[in-house]
């Protein structure tokens, strides 16, 4: 039988409903909230086991720049040279050594005692031995990996591997030798002159990547506009540089140097440069005779019109700067006129003979 409610108390009987559902659900809430703290508080409890390490191995560790003692704790025990990376971060908190952990490379032993590993830590890592290598400009490749053993006692045969097995790359590196040329030719000219620092251990491929690079980024900085308007491209700059370090005795001259070899290529006339018939004769003499100026050779500037198919030699900054910008002038020839290293500059060839007459008649030049 269905109970009778007053005919205006229906929606009040609704309200109640909804409260007590409301009041089930809250309830039954904060009684599950209860029992999870209860749970988490009995884990919580527990004592966590220490993780295991393997003591005494030597462990190479690297501390970066800017590591803080927590994240250097988290890197040792992931490392496996301490079990608990809170403990570690608790002692160095109390030592004061927070900001002390100094960054570098470090070979520590695993399960050394929190206050000793912080002590090392403090201390820095040991001096690195380092060997400082200078590479001079105007060298061949083969004269550079010469240079390069004598410095590092390396043979150069090891020092040629990783260039032409592949380990060294550059973004210059042409995709052949010319034609009757061995595979390190390649390789000409892609090896910055300097003075590097590097460590005692540096591998043959640690030193001339870091050479490649070098060269590479030396490069790429420079704005190639100009001579890219006569068709040329980066490569072909460097090759223009190359020529200017041989030719160039004073550091006011390059850029000179550069307009001379830029005005001939624009009109189509032979460079005829002598540094190239030395490299192509593959030994310097002192001078070079008419009969040199036969030698079948790409780089023989003097048979064939345009640039030689690769640099001669290693180029300085300077070098590179000229034949990136070479002065703006009318000139298409030069000849040494004093024995300081000044040239003359002409822009026919009548006033570049009588400069050359003149040159001889005061011992600059060989008659």
């Amino acid at each position: 039988m269905t109970p009778e409610y007053p005919p205006n108390t229906s929606w009040q009987v609704r309200i109640i409903q909804v409260f007590v559902v409301v009041l089930v659900i809250v309830l039954s809430f904060f009684a599950l909230t209860s029992i999870a703290r209860t749970l988490a508080s009995g884990i919580s409890n527990e004592a966590t086991p220490e993780a295991t390490i393997q003591e005494g191995l030597d462990v190479d560790f690297v501390v970066a720049s800017g590591s803080t003692a927590s994240g250097i704790a988290a890197d040792l025990a992931a490392a496996g040279i301490i079990a608990d990376a809170g403990e570690f971060e608790s002692a160095v908190r109390a030592s004061g050594a927070g900001n002390q952990l100094k960054a570098g490379e470090y070979v520590l032993t695993s399960g050394t005692e929190a206050d000793d590993l912080i002590a090392i830590l403090v201390a820095g890592p040991d001096p690195v031995e380092v060997q400082t290598i200078t590479v001079i400009e105007g060298l061949t490749i083969g004269e550079i990996l010469t240079s390069l053993s004598e410095q590092t006692g390396y043979t150069e045969t090891q020092l040629a591997a990783p260039l032409l097995n592949g380990t060294v790359d550059s973004p210059l590196l042409p995709d052949e030798a010319p034609p009757g040329y061995e595979e390190l030719i390649r390789w000409e000219g892609l090896l910055a002159p300097d003075t590097y620092e590097f460590r005692i251990d540096a591998t043959p491929a640690d030193i001339l990547g870091q050479m490649a690079s070098t060269l590479a980024r030396r490069v790429d900085q420079l704005d190639w506009s100009v001579i890219e308007e006569l068709g040329l491209n980066e490569y072909d700059g460097l090759v223009i540089a190359s020529l200017i370090e041989k030719e160039a005795k004073l550091d006011d001259e390059r850029a000179t140097i550069s307009s001379v070899i830029t005005n001939r290529l624009r009109e189509g006339i032979a460079l005829q440069i002598d540094a190239t018939i030395i490299y192509a004769l593959g030994e310097n003499r002192g001078e070079v005779l008419n009969v040199d100026l036969e030698v079948e050779s790409p780089y023989n500037t003097y048979m064939f019109p345009g640039l030689p198919p690769t640099p001669i030699g290693g180029v300085r900054v300077a070098s590179i700067e000229a034949a990136a910008q070479p002065a703006e002038t009318n000139f298409f020839y030069y000849v040494l006129i004093d024995s300081d290293g000044t040239h003359g500059f002409s822009e026919t060839l009548e006033e570049h003979n009588r400069k050359k007459e003149e040159a001889k008649e005061a011992g600059v030049l060989t008659p």
